[in-house]
């Protein structure tokens, strides 16, 4: 059985990407960062029928956290397939350049970049022994500059800078 793990896994795109997987006969660890927001998506998978899916602890800005996660599913499997880098926030909005205190960057960048980062050093190890292994990077078409310098776009005038230029990078 292949083995994927997703962050960010207890909603939304990764919660439906989890079942995705799941559906497709992989197990699946659902990373969340509030474990009991975790348990309660894996519960409604397993009510769906899938028995193949776990919750694990994992917040992409805490160091500690994602080495345990580390442990706990190398404890379990020697290999990950597939890697599903999809934490993320959005860091409130309207966000401008010269208007958003750094706080609110370096909140944004430690999930959205640096979290990513973090998580994929702390499993490479396992994905390296996966015979085809897979890492997918969730972005946003927010994070294009094209679209963002778009002087004609209907959003031009809403800046979202914090969350934009962190899915970018």
């Amino acid at each position: 059985m292949k083995v994927a793990l997703v962050t960010g896994a207890n909603k939304g795109i990764g919660l439906e990407v989890a079942k995705q997987l799941a559906q497709k006969g992989f197990q699946v660890y659902l990373g969340s960062r509030d474990l009991a927001k975790g348990v309660q998506a894996v519960e409604k998978l397993q009510a769906e029928g899938f028995s193949n899916v776990e919750a694990i602890a994992l917040d992409v800005t805490d160091e500690a956290s994602v080495q345990a996660a580390r442990e706990r599913i190398g404890q379990q499997t020697e290999v990950l397939d597939v890697l599903v880098n999809n934490a993320g926030i959005s860091g409130g909005f309207e966000q401008s350049a010269l208007g958003s205190p750094i706080e609110q960057f370096q909140t944004v960048y430690d999930t959205n970049l640096f979290g990513v980062i973090r998580v994929t050093q702390a499993f490479i190890d396992l994905l390296e022994k996966a015979t085809e292994p897979r890492i997918v990077n969730v972005s946003t078409s927010m994070a294009s500059l094209t679209l963002a310098a778009d002087l004609t776009s209907q959003s031009y005038p809403t800046r979202f800078v914090a969350y934009q230029s962190s899915k970018t990078a």
